[in-house]
Parts: C-alpha cells; sequence; structure tokens
C-alpha cells in the first residue's frame, strides 16, 4: 500500500496561525492601548509633581538656613559697628577716627559704596 499523506488539516486539527502584528493587535484594542497610555501619562504627571513637591521642601529648608545666616551675620555686622563707635568715643586724640576713614576710604576703592543712617548717623556699606 502506499502511503497517504495526510495533512493536519485533513486529519481536523487545526492549524495554528500565525499571531497578528503588534499594529494589527493594536487596531484591534485600540480602546485598551488609548487607556493604557493614558494612564501612563497620568502616572508619569503625579510622579513629577511628587518630585516638585519634595524639591520645594528642600528650597524651603535651604531658604531657612539662609535667613539664619544671614539674621547671624547682621549680628556680627551690628556688633562689630557698635564697638569700633564705642572705641572711638572713647579715643580723645581722634587718631582711631583717622584709621577708621583710611579704611573708609580703601573700602571705596574696592567698589563699596558708602550710605548714611539718619537714624544713628553711622556709616553702612553695602556691595554695589
Amino acid at each position: 500500500m502506499a502511503p497517504s499523506t495526510t495533512s493536519a488539516a485533513d486529519a481536523g486539527i487545526p492549524t495554528p496561525e500565525k499571531p497578528p502584528g503588534f499594529v494589527v493587535n493594536a487596531l484591534k484594542r485600540k480602546h485598551s492601548y488609548i487607556q493604557f497610555f493614558a494612564m501612563t501619562g497620568i502616572f508619569m504627571l503625579s510622579m513629577r509633581s511628587v518630585g516638585q513637591k519634595y524639591r520645594i521642601h528642600d528650597l524651603q529648608e535651604d531658604t531657612a538656613a539662609l535667613e539664619k545666616e544671614q539674621s547671624s551675620l547682621s549680628d556680627r555686622i551690628n556688633h562689630i559697628k557698635n564697638s569700633l563707635l564705642a572705641e572711638a568715643a572713647l579715643d580723645n586724640t581722634g587718631t582711631f577716627a583717622a584709621r577708621l576713614r583710611c579704611s573708609l576710604d580703601c573700602l571705596l576703592r574696592l567698589g563699596f559704596k558708602v550710605m548714611t543712617s539718619n537714624d544713628y548717623n553711622i556709616l553702612e556699606f553695602a556691595k554695589s
């Protein structure tokens, strides 16, 4: 007898078809893909806002530290001013006042500008 060549289709067994490609699958399930990309976008936006929240928190801490440092420097400047004024008041010869004027001239050459305070009649230096 001759061997019979029967295929799987003839025997009633379905042949596996090639699975559809990505684009065909995406077109079939368009709603699911749109929902997936929308949820991914929302997730990315929420992660960005969490990052900004912590960045704002860090900036607030930095601002508080800088304000504390500014206050400390301001206190030091006021203490130095008061010390110089007290020392100048004790000096009757005027040599200390002359040294202060010389220091003032040096600061002017370095680019500082002099502002007079009407309340205390003292000199304040501000970098221009």
